[in-house]
């Protein structure tokens, strides 16, 4: 898409800005991810000056948040690129996190007053929302309301305020697009954990079942446990290297008990939530299709 790479042009002019060639040889060492964030502003505000330095801006943020998230969780690649924390240091990696993260404020002090308060208070939402990712891990998770709202706060807060962002741009509904936005985030979220438990390891391009070693208690994994006469058994595989005969056990009893096929409905319910919301707004055959995508596909 030609906007995108406006959104792409405008994040280096913003770096260009800073003065720093360093930074911008990093920059150039990112990643690219498919832009989510800025599709959804551009979809429903339309292109503009004002759309386009938004989405660099939520951009931005986005890819600092994954620059920390990397250092986290010790990840070597990201998106099927070496990391920055693996190319150079997890100091390299917060640091320019940080810059990105910086410049991103102080563009977003230019902006409309209501814009740079929901972006901004976003991203204090999300880093919260990283803390309780972390902390969660730390034992065996039987809480679906902490799971949903740290899903709400790491995923979805960002891409609700973008909707929001972008319909207040617009004179739209913002209430409606913010629905959507939450929605489509804590959607996108549920899928990716059910992808991780449904495809293998070539298609994810990283290890299958991965979550649940890593230690996190995700949907299909909450709803299984909710549901276990033997809720002892699936503890004890918590954080543990499974064995093929571990793997069977889990995806049979997710069959069984039907933890997987109802996860797959939770995450329609909010999608056709979403859709909802935004139906008596006009020209949303778009943002329509985006989730449809997401909570139609083959699991």
């Amino acid at each position: 898409m030609e906007e995108l790479s406006q959104v792409k042009q405008q994040i280096k002019s913003f770096i260009q800005d800073c003065g720093d060639r360093r930074s911008l040889e990093l920059f150039d060492l990112l990643a690219q991810g498919k832009m989510l964030r800025s599709k959804l502003i551009l979809k429903i505000a339309g292109i503009n000056k004002e759309t386009i330095e938004l989405c660099a801006v939520v951009e931005m943020i986005h890819a600092a948040s994954l620059l920390h998230d990397d250092v986290i969780d010790e990840a070597d690649t990201r998106r099927g690129k070496p990391s920055i924390n693996a190319l150079f240091d997890n100091k390299t990696s917060i640091m320019f996190g940080d810059i990105l993260y910086s410049k991103a404020f102080t563009q977003l002090s230019q902006m409309d007053k209501e814009v740079a308060y929901i972006v901004s208070n976003a991203v204090t939402l999300l880093s919260i929302g990283e803390l309780a990712d972390v902390e969660l891990t730390n034992k065996f998770n039987n809480d679906y309301d902490k799971y949903f709202d740290m899903i709400y706060k790491k995923t979805a807060s960002l891409i609700e305020a973008s909707a929001k962002a972008a319909a207040i741009l617009s004179n739209k509904d913002k209430e409606a697009y913010a629905l959507y936005g939450r929605n489509l985030g804590l959607a996108f979220q549920m899928v990716d954990d059910i992808l991780d438990i449904t495809q293998d390891s070539k298609t994810l391009g990283k290890p299958a079942m991965l979550d649940f070693v890593e230690g996190k208690v995700t949907i299909p994994y909450l709803l299984l446990h909710q549901r276990l006469e033997d809720k002892n058994k699936l503890e004890k595989l918590y954080k543990k290297e499974l064995i093929i005969e571990e793997i069977s056990w889990i995806k049979q009893q997710m069959d069984e008990t039907k933890a997987l096929e109802d996860s797959i409905k939770l995450a329609q319910k909010l999608g056709l939530e979403a859709i909802e919301s935004i139906k008596n707004n006009n020209n949303n055959e778009e943002l329509v299709g985006i989730m449809k995508a997401m909570i139609e596909r083959k699991f």
